[in-house]
């Protein structure tokens, strides 16, 4: 069996920036140890499989090491191979997942994604928390991940966390962040309990970050930056219950996977 695959910077309009994802469009769904071995060859972030159901795309998410319930950039990066490599019609693609409907469109040049706003709410700064990210933490909250406050965008830069030590706390992710210096806020993003040390631009982290930053710049509308290594933006606004995060995308690699006998 042969499947085609295609790879996407996503949030950034230049390669080898932003985060890098797998997009595989499939005619049925492989069993779930496959997908999870394909994503583990791969090794990027995420890798992404869709399957046409009616009029919206089924779309999941693997990183090399676990199935994941919601992921921002490979679902901006599965829009981006739909509309470039699969001429899908229209100005916006249905999607849906374990998390529930999902959509991206086309506006102005960028692709925005439609997700749930999952405003986070204040836990206790523990001790373990402190000495994993080894920095002083002003606010810590949570939502599907964990939200911790520092003091400004250096901060955020110079953190250097104990990975062993993070994996070890009660959260898949845990998201730092800041008042951005050119932007409005900053953030990192990291998973080590799902094989992911620092993931380079986290969209589904946006869900709780604008709700969070909205509320305190009291403005609906934000500029995000991402500031891994690769680095990424995100053009945000806040809508009710729901966040829309564009981003630019560019494809950067096709190729074929060769499963079984050549």
């Amino acid at each position: 069996m042969q499947l085609d695959f295609h790879q996407v910077d996503a949030f950034s309009k230049y390669a080898f920036r932003g985060n890098p994802a797998m997009v595989y469009r499939l005619d049925a769904w492989l069993g779930d140890e496959l997908m999870q071995q394909i994503a583990a060859e791969h090794n990027l972030a995420e890798t992404a499989f869709m399957v046409k159901e009616g009029s919206h795309w089924h779309i999941r998410w693997f990183t090399p090491a676990a199935e994941v319930p919601l992921c921002g950039h490979a679902t901006l990066a599965a829009a981006q191979v739909l509309f470039e490599v699969y001429s899908e019609p229209g100005e916006s693609i249905a999607f849906s997942c374990k998390s529930g409907p999902l959509s991206v469109s086309r506006e102005a040049g960028l692709l925005v994604l439609d997700f749930p706003a999952l405003m986070p709410q204040a836990v206790a700064v523990s001790l373990e928390l402190e000495q994993a990210l080894g920095v002083s933490v002003v606010t810590a909250l949570a939502a599907d991940k964990l939200l911790v406050v520092l003091d400004n965008e250096h901060s955020v830069r110079a953190c250097r966390p104990d990975f062993a030590a993070l994996a070890r706390l009660p959260w898949q992710g845990v998201i730092i962040t800041a008042r951005g210096d050119s932007h409005d806020v900053v953030s990192r993003f990291f998973a080590p309990a799902i094989g992911v040390n620092e993931d380079p631009v986290t969209g589904s982290a946006h869900c709780s970050l604008i709700p969070y930053w909205a509320q305190r710049l009291n403005k609906s509308m934000l500029s995000a930056y991402q500031c891994s290594r690769r680095g990424g933006e995100l053009h945000c606004r806040l809508e009710g219950e729901r966040v829309k995060i564009g981003g630019h995308a560019r494809l950067v690699a096709s190729g074929r996977l060769w499963l079984g006998a050549a």
